[in-house]
């Protein structure tokens, strides 16, 4: 039976994904950055060989990073059993383990889970695709594990870390030994990008307050949306120290601020700290920076 989720809930069932899961995980997202509480729960994952791991991000072919956060790649490569592998033309989302899926329209990242009104539909299923075994024709779970079971077979390999066992008792019990990477595309990338000295978003874009501006250290930059002031690009504290602390005395998340934390322009009290970049620059904003 097919559940249909919002808000907090959504939140919460894709916790319990996570936390129920006892043979695999599917995370198929455009654009991945893991949310705290979700680092949490997959944390008491990591040292388990005998849950799988498949990941599926796409878009932002030139640049992974866009898509998928280093910080996260580097969390999820410590999994003894795990794949990490890339779609360009993915849009869709679809969480799930052995026995729940969740379609949505909900990115796995921290800002769409916090700010966006998001919808999903959870349903309860079986993974039986492996051996060939179809449960129940026509039904809704079948159908969409059926269909991102393609994708993922389509998806391009980047990453995967296999686990390794000496077998015991003429091959009946096994032990494990330790994990291999098999396949890696990922670190390098990552890597070199940190010793070339690139931005962490590529493409540079005019330095004028109507595109964007590179700020120091190669990463491109964002704008105090109350004092104008150039600061990293970061959605969640679009401000100075000075000027936040100066917001935090009322903490009014609604307060009409003065720039758009974007493009620096002025914005007219159209900006706040909920919503600090105008809504004409926010697909543009959303293509650089993957939220």
């Amino acid at each position: 039976m097919a559940t249909f989720l919002t808000g907090n809930e959504l939140n919460s069932e894709l916790g319990n994904i996570f936390e129920e899961a006892s043979s695999v995980i599917i995370l198929i997202s455009p654009f991945i950055k893991l949310h705290e509480r979700y680092i949490s729960i997959l944390k008491t994952k990591k040292d388990r060989p005998d849950l799988e791991v498949i990941i599926v991000f796409g878009k932002n072919q030139d640049d992974f990073s866009k898509s998928m956060k280093e910080e996260d790649f580097n969390f999820f490569k410590e999994f003894p059993n795990i794949e990490i592998k890339y779609e360009k033309r993915l849009h869709a989302k679809y969480y799930a383990n052995e026995s729940t899926a969740i379609l949505t329209s909900m990115n796995l990242y921290d800002y769409s889970q916090d700010n966006n009104i998001e919808a999903g539909v959870m349903t309860k299923h079986n993974l039986l695709s492996k051996l060939g075994v179809v449960v129940v024709e026509g039904s809704l779970d079948n159908e969409a594990e059926s269909y991102f079971s393609r994708v993922i077979e389509q998806s391009e390999l980047l990453f995967k870390r296999s686990p390794q066992y000496d077998k015991k008792i003429l091959g009946l019990t096994k032990k494990f030994t330790g994990s291999k990477i098999i396949v890696d595309k990922l670190s390098d990338f990552f890597a070199d990008r940190i010793k070339l000295g690139l931005p962490k978003y590529k493409g540079s874009l005019e330095q004028n307050k109507s595109e964007r501006a590179e700020g120091s250290g190669g990463i491109i930059a964002g704008y105090c949306i109350r004092t104008g002031k150039q600061i990293p690009f970061d959605i969640k504290h679009p401000m100075t120290e000075e000027a936040y602390k100066n917001w935090a005395k009322f903490k009014n998340r609604e307060f009409r601020e003065k720039y758009c934390h974007f493009s620096g322009e002025e914005s007219l009290g159209e900006t706040t700290y909920a919503k600090p970049i105008l809504s004409k620059n926010w697909k543009k904003a959303q293509e650089i920076h993957g939220f």
